[in-house]
Formats: structure tokens, C-alpha cells, sequence
């Protein structure tokens, strides 16, 4: 497919990776043995909300923790602007319940920051926050939003991460995931995209673990058209897409 890169992933299937990460063989225990022993990768998926990176990644982020890899899913708000009708404080108790719940689904391990939803900064204090995640947590790969989004939090989740990866010397792979690309996520143009079809019902109870959303709806309305439209641009059935943001010489 031209210059594209088309991951084509099934559980059990030899010689398989996603985003570089080696899925089959040893990792996938396939032998008997660990993760470990072909090097076990440490992947951020982090997203403005609860719901964004299950929404987003959340097939990519199963695929890599039933490989034996350690996914820490990271939401830099707690939803606290995300219930109608509810308090800041009481919609943020439910949402991190959830968050919770769909972190036992993906097997990814729950982390939050403390921004404020509806209300995130980006400043000084918050990129050290951001850089000094990445530095005591040490990642391979950091997933993130897209920064040209239509949606303020995810625009300033995605620049806070971009600025930490260069802040550190660039010492992880860095990628972006769409949010309802047209709506929220603009100018997206993916070099990589993961089959889901394999675990896609797995994502989708996870998603469905943010039942203050209205999930069903979202993802009948956004994420499975999504789903099947990168599919259908990779010769899958349903598919996650993302932009692997590399260095070329030294412009950046």
C-alpha cells in the first residue's frame, strides 16, 4: 500500500507486531515463555478523559497486555465536567469507578493527573508535570491525542506529550490516535493502523464500562464507523489508526 504501513495482527499468529511491538512468539507466551524474554515493553496510552483512550486505542491497548506487555492507561482529568446534571466532585467519583472498570477489561493499570476537565492548562508547571511523568515512568511508546483537535482537552493533552518527548530527548516512540476525526480530531492522515478484529468485543466492554457516557450510542454513532472505516483502508474488518510522529534530520 504505497508508503504505508499496514499491521495486520491475530492472537496466535507468528512473527506479529503493533506499532513495533512484537505480539507473537515469546511474547504472546506461545511457547510457554514470558514477554520478557523477547524484552517487555512499557506503552502510556494517555488521554484528556475518561473514555479517550479506550474509545481511541482501546483494541490496541488489549492486544498489547495479552501479549504480556505492560499498558499504563493514563487520563490527565477525572471527567469532572462530564455528567449533566452532576457536581464536579460527584461525576469524578463515578468516572473514575468506571475508568477503573475498563482498566480491568483492557489490563491496563489506571493512573490520573490532576487537570481539571473543561478546564486544562498548558503552561510551564503543566509540562514539567507531563515530562516528569514520562521520566519516572520510563516508556517505549507513548500513545496520545492528535494536537489539531477541535476539542480543547484533547488539543492540550497532545501538546503537553509532545512537548515532554522532546523534552527527553525524544527517547520514546511516540504516536497519536483520532478522536470522531472530522468532529474533534482534524488533518489526520494515519501511517499505521492495528487489526482489532480480534479483540474488538474486549474494546468494546471496556468502552462500555463508561456507562455515564451514553456508550452505546457514541459507539454505534462514532467508533464503529470509525472502526470499520480504517479497516476498510487496511483490508481488515476494523481497525484503530494512528500517526507515528518521527524525526526527519534535525528540523524538529
Amino acid at each position: 500500500m504505497d508508503r504505508r504501513k499496514m499491521i495486520k495482527t491475530s492472537i496466535g499468529a507468528a512473527a506479529m507486531s503493533v506499532l513495533g511491538i512484537p505480539l507473537a512468539g515469546k511474547a504472546m507466551g506461545l511457547d510457554g515463555e514470558s514477554a520478557g524474554s523477547i524484552g517487555k515493553k512499557k506503552i502510556l496510552v494517555i488521554g484528556a478523559h475518561p473514555d479517550d483512550p479506550e474509545t481511541c486505542a482501546g483494541g490496541t491497548m488489549c492486544l498489547l497486555t495479552a501479549a504480556g506487555h505492560e499498558v499504563v492507561c493514563v487520563y490527565l482529568t477525572r471527567g469532572e465536567a462530564g455528567i449533566e446534571g452532576k457536581s464536579h466532585s460527584e461525576s469524578a467519583a463515578i468516572r473514575v469507578k468506571e475508568s477503573a472498570a475498563a482498566c480491568r477489561v483492557t489490563g491496563a493499570r489506571c493512573m490520573f493527573l490532576d487537570q481539571i476537565d473543561g478546564n486544562t492548562e498548558i503552561n510551564l508547571d503543566r509540562y514539567r508535570q507531563m515530562r516528569e511523568l514520562m521520566e519516572a515512568e520510563k516508556p517505549d511508546v507513548v500513545i496520545t491525542h492528535w494536537p489539531i483537535d477541535g476539542h480543547r482537552d484533547h488539543a492540550i493533552c497532545g501538546l503537553l506529550v509532545l512537548d515532554a518527548w522532546r523534552r527527553v530527548d525524544r527517547c520514546f516512540e511516540l504516536y497519536y490516535f483520532e478522536a470522531m476525526s472530522g468532529t474533534q480530531s482534524q488533518l489526520f492522515h494515519p501511517t499505521d493502523w492495528v487489526d482489532i478484529g480480534p479483540v474488538l468485543e474486549q474494546k468494546h466492554k471496556a468502552c462500555r464500562c463508561h456507562e455515564s457516557q451514553g456508550m452505546d450510542n457514541l459507539l454505534d454513532e462514532w467508533h464503529i464507523p470509525m472502526e470499520r472505516f480504517r479497516g476498510l483502508e487496511c483490508r481488515c474488518s476494523y481497525a484503530e489508526a494512528f500517526i507515528h510522529h518521527t524525526v526527519a534530520g534535525s528540523i524538529l
